[in-house]
């Protein structure tokens, strides 16, 4: 009897999917003593878009978030995403930030970190491997999974294996839009498990309602790991519910370890607080609802929600269906890339600029040009010259690694903010984020003083002089 391993997302990717990352660390610290007793494999707690929230959104230090982690879970790893050279931003960042970064993410916690690229161009990937390595963690290598006339089972195979040639501790297939079907699924894992002698994970979301059935059919085929969510944070656009899944393998040859009983008042402390977000309004019940379009645009349920928005701030709802049709003939012309950040955004922004202004590449934003000159890696199939045309001219397109082009860039940000420097970790937030880093500094200086003064101003209180 094989046993099935599980990765826990509600507090990364589950809570992201639902609630816009809005999860805060005193709302995870009550449940992680019980978490810890399941048996998960590991829990998905960091990266993503939670270092980004924690800042921008909770005033909360991420560093701090994954140390009050760490110390509340003494019996199961914990596990971050990272998106290669990008970090957990949106652009590339040099080698040293990178390898650095890596280095503090393991200090302060993380065992396993979960790396890919938006392109699936493992250049993006070497620098960020090699240092997991060093450092001492569990490299994963991510596929970012998507669907196009080039992407196949072969493709996917040849990946997984230069990853495991790059030295990866496993291969995790990243279906982010949920449209991985169970029947490919099956086929693909069987392929990767005659081709790759690690461990396969499988990660996807119900966002189109069939991911529950990729995970058994990937399970019968030979997959070890399945990535699912508590269930008042599961389902939607968020993963399948983890107490579903352990039900489903029960009287089959697949087995787990996770305490079910256990796993019962846990999802009672959730649904309270799901409930809680339901009633604020940043859980919309629309995002729990089953949306077969995703099969058909690839579109992940982050990107849908981000299309609304834009389309709001414009006053232009109305073209919402030209949008989705405009998204699929821009993949195309970026040659297919997979609609995961930064490329969703990228591809969904375009779209976007091109219904609203009703006509295509007038108005590109930066980052798609950037793309387009190969600063972002390496389109799975090349840009045609006439839409490197329109949307860069004659500009040349860069055709090595894109970090080469960058220069070590850690000592400008010590110095830049030598005097908010609370921890080593510090440079990497403003390095990531330095906007809000900044306005994050400066409040907790001042949150600081202001509790320095209140007790000097209560010790004066009680003995005056």
């Amino acid at each position: 009897m094989k046993k099935i391993k599980f990765v826990e997302t509600a507090f990364r990717d589950a809570h992201q999917s639902l609630i816009a990352t809005r999860m805060t660390t005193a709302e995870m610290l009550p449940i992680a003593e019980k978490l810890d007793r399941v048996g998960y494999y590991a829990l998905e707690v960091w990266g993503g878009a939670t270092f980004d929230s924690c800042l921008r959104f909770l005033n909360e230090d991420p560093w701090e978030r994954l140390r009050a982690l760490r110390g509340a879970f003494k019996n199961t790893k914990l596990q971050m995403l990272l998106r290669g050279q990008n970090i957990l931003g949106y652009k590339h960042y040099p080698d040293d930030v990178v390898e650095e970064f890596v280095k503090k993410a393991i200090e302060n916690g993380i065992d396993i970190v979960r790396i890919f690229d938006a392109l699936n161009d493992l250049r993006n990937l070497e620098t960020s491997i090699r240092a997991t390595k060093k450092y001492g963690a569990h490299a994963q290598g991510a596929i970012s999974y998507t669907i196009s006339p080039v992407h196949n089972t072969e493709y996917y195979v040849k990946v997984a294996k230069d990853m495991v040639n790059m030295g990866v501790d496993s291969i995790c297939i990243k279906d982010m839009s949920g449209i991985l079907l169970p029947y490919v699924a099956f086929d693909l894992v069987t392929e990767l498990k005659k081709a790759v002698d690690v461990p396969i994970e499988l990660h996807s979301h119900f966002t189109s309602g069939v991911a529950n059935q990729t995970y058994m059919k990937g399970i019968e085929a030979g997959a070890d790991i399945i990535d699912t969510a508590i269930s008042p944070f599961g389902n939607g656009t968020s993963q399948p519910a983890t107490e579903p899944m352990i039900a489903s393998l029960q009287g089959s040859e697949f087995s787990t370890d996770l305490d079910f009983e256990l796993l019962l008042k846990i999802s009672d402390y959730f649904r309270e607080l799901r409930d809680k977000y339901l009633k604020n309004g940043l859980l919309d019940p629309k995002v729990l609802n089953v949306d077969i379009n995703t099969l058909k645009y690839q579109v992940p349920g982050g990107m849908l929600s981000n299309l609304v928005s834009q389309l709001k701030s414009q006053g232009k709802e109305e073209l919402y269906d030209e949008v989705l049709k405009e998204i699929p003939r821009v993949r195309e012309d970026f040659g297919y890339p997979p609609l995961v950040t930064p490329m969703s955004q990228m591809v969904g922004t375009t779209a976007v600029f091109n219904v609203i202004l009703g006509e295509r590449y007038k108005m590109v934003p930066n980052e798609s040009k950037n793309y387009v000159k190969g600063l972002y890696g390496k389109p799975t199939v090349p840009i045609s010259a006439e839409i490197q045309r329109k949307i860069i001219g004659d500009e040349e397109v860069f055709l090595g690694r894109p970090a080469d082009l960058l220069e070590p860039q850690l000592a400008n940000y010590r110095e830049d903010i030598k005097e908010y420097i609370e921890q080593d970790e510090d440079v990497l937030s403003y390095a990531l984020f330095p906007q809000i880093s900044l306005q994050f500094f400066k409040q907790r200086m001042a949150d600081k003083y202001k509790i320095e003064t209140d007790l000097l101003n209560a010790e004066e209180k009680t003995h005056p002089v």
